[in-house]
């Protein structure tokens, strides 16, 4: 495992996975602008799909283990942590408060 490709996030949330082979982390995978067919081929079997040329910003569920093998891929750049979002008039309720 390649760290210094991973943000803060990924790398905490990694250390929180129970099974290392299931897919529970959604990150971003940042890559080189142009992709060869060897690099396309690996980002396919780690279930990402609609790549098309030119894109460099893929997101995808993945296991730890997987993590583990793109980050030492060269043509990676980094992994970060994709977030849940929310709408923004939503209402929350923090510590029994509603705001």
């Amino acid at each position: 495992m390649n760290y210094q490709k991973l943000d803060a996030a990924v790398a905490t949330a990694l250390n929180d996975v129970q099974n290392p082979q299931q897919p529970s982390l959604t990150v971003f995978i940042h890559t080189e602008p142009i992709l060869d067919s060897a690099a396309i081929a690996v980002l396919q079997s780690l279930g990402v799909s609609g790549i098309t040329s030119g894109q460099d910003i893929f997101t995808a569920t993945l296991s730890p283990n997987a993590i583990s093998q793109l980050s030492e891929q060269p043509w990676v750049k980094h992994l970060k942590q994709s977030q849940q979002l929310r709408l923004v008039n939503q209402k929350r309720t923090l510590g029994g408060l509603r705001v």
